[in-house]
């Protein structure tokens, strides 16, 4: 009997644990934030859908070029798409929370990524002026906005005419955000869609601003 009850007491405290992690996923689903600074472990782990490797095919970062990240976070994909711009390029990281910041330009520093520039700022209403880069990327982020169409809008005015954009998705993350849903969205905000890499659950896609028509 001991042993039986010991058994539905930890089935019991099992069942209770999963519904407490889908009962705080849905919450964070519906109200976007993005991972705070205290749990930046999580954002460090692999990611085998959407690897460092993989956004760089997509986005074909080039020397020279000024590239925006759109939530770095602690710097994951960042040194990679640094790396591919040098020695001249640069690689504007932009995240809402300052120790997110701050974290990243302490790492970068020590690995010796000057092309990095790391700052505080809201996709929602970026800090540079019209045709500022080349390339944008942002990976696991885009659910994270709570006006998510505002950003792509935002994305749209700060690339140059023919930027490319690449978005980064994949599951389990609560934020996800499904392809077709992406797909819509930028292309109301004048984002034209040219590859999707993945699959339907662990996915790149990438989109461009219309070029500029001729003279």
């Amino acid at each position: 009997m001991g042993a039986r009850h010991t058994s539905r007491v930890v089935a019991s405290l099992l069942g209770l644990a999963v519904l407490a992690g889908i009962g705080y996923a849905l919450r964070w689903r519906s109200n976007p934030t993005p991972c705070p600074y205290s749990q930046r472990v999580w954002i460090d782990l692999p990611r085998p859908g959407i690897t460092r490797t993989r956004v760089r095919t997509l986005l074909e970062p080039r020397p020279g070029e000024r590239i925006l990240e759109l939530g770095p976070g602690t710097g994951y994909y960042t040194g990679a798409i640094a790396q591919s711009v040098e020695p001249n390029g640069t690689v504007h990281a932009v995240d809402v929370q300052q120790a997110m910041v701050d974290h990243l330009r302490t790492r970068m520093r020590k690995r010796g990524r000057r092309t990095v520039q790391p700052i505080r700022g809201d996709g929602r209403r970026l800090p540079y002026p019209d045709d500022s880069f080349d390339a944008a990327y942002l990976v696991l982020v885009l659910g994270e906005i709570p006006e998510q169409g505002r950003a792509l809008a935002e994305l749209e005015r700060v690339l140059e005419p023919g930027g490319r954009l690449v978005v980064g998705e994949s599951l389990p993350d609560p934020h996800f955000v499904g392809f077709g849903t992406l797909r819509r969205r930028a292309e109301r905000h004048g984002l034209e869609f040219e590859d999707r890499v993945g699959t339907r659950g662990s996915y790149y896609a990438r989109f461009a601003v219309a070029p500029s028509p001729p003279t």
